[in-house]
């Protein structure tokens, strides 16, 4: 299995171990929530916003979770990492569960697991300079003895993240979306994490930062040994960065697979509908776009 590696002038290819040890495994995943009605506010059903979700996660692989807006996927993201309280399954990190334990053991998981999110802007403190942002994690966990020690970690995930080391006294509002993804993911890295959930991380941003931002998302994956589940609608994105996919549609996965069969060759319509809504760069090529009916799943 490939995955595509993207240095400053040059394109490497770089092989993921088909034999490298599960990270992650997710068994049967629900989380519904309750719909209520009427004065009461009673209970009347569930919105199933995931339903009988499986899949697993190697050591150093990247496995997208694709699908249109509304699916799960950003559900699925937060309920494994304990975000948002599951209804039924299992999740395991490393063969231990992540629902059944309990403070301290959840505080220990936490380390390991972490997630950028889709809005650069909203999920960081405005009213914290960016030093403090990327700081306070290592304060909590005592990862760092003093606030030198700090400071110059703090320095250290910045510029590996593409910033200079200044950045750390500047607040939020004064950088661009993508630098502010890039102070997201310096935060991620704080704790050394062998997981991160990559919510949509460059749906808000510029075709051209984009392209920058999964570029250094590689980088980093190769340099800290780094496991991700992508979470995006754009197949395009997927296919640059992920190794294998699943593709997910109304709370299930209905397909899932290595990066060349899901997007060589998809077996299933909602798929394909996917695929065909990629825009095509060439002008001069037409592309036939598939309408899916979600009455044939």
């Amino acid at each position: 299995m490939l995955t595509l590696l993207r240095s400053a002038d040059t394109v490497v290819l770089v092989a993921v171990d088909p034999n490298a040890p599960v990270l992650l495994e997710v068994k049967n995943l629900r989380t519904w929530f309750p719909v209520r009605k009427g004065l009461l506010q009673r209970t009347v059903g569930h919105f199933k916003a995931v339903d009988d979700v499986s899949f697993n996660i190697a050591r150093g692989e990247t496995l997208g979770l694709v699908g249109e807006s509304g699916c799960g996927k950003t559900t699925v993201g937060r309920t494994i990492l304990r975000l948002i309280q599951a209804t039924g399954g299992e999740v395991r990190f490393e063969g231990k569960s992540v629902f059944a334990a309990g403070a301290l053991e959840l505080r220990s998981l936490r380390r390991q697991m972490q997630i950028i999110f889709q809005d650069p802007g909203g999920s960081l403190n405005p009213r914290m300079r960016v030093g403090s942002i990327i700081g306070e994690p290592l304060e909590v966990h005592g990862m760092t003895k003093s606030a030198d020690e700090t400071r110059e970690r703090v320095e250290e995930l910045l510029v590996k993240c593409g910033m200079w080391k200044q950045a750390a006294d500047r607040y939020p509002h004064e950088f661009s979306g993508g630098q502010r993804q890039r102070i997201g993911i310096a935060r991620a890295l704080s704790l050394n994490p062998k997981l991160i959930v990559c919510d949509e991380p460059t749906s808000a941003l510029d075709v051209s930062i984009q392209s920058q931002i999964l570029n250094l998302l590689k980088d980093l994956q190769v340099e800290f040994g780094l496991s991700y589940l992508f979470i995006s609608h754009d197949m395009a994105v997927i296919h640059h960065i992920c190794d294998r996919i699943a593709v997910m549609y109304n709370g299930k996965i209905v397909e899932e697979g290595s990066r060349a069969d899901v997007i060589e060759r998809p077996t299933q319509p909602y798929t394909k509908a996917l695929l065909s809504a990629v825009p095509e760069p060439d002008p001069r090529r037409k592309k036939n776009r598939i309408a899916f009916d979600g009455m044939r799943m």
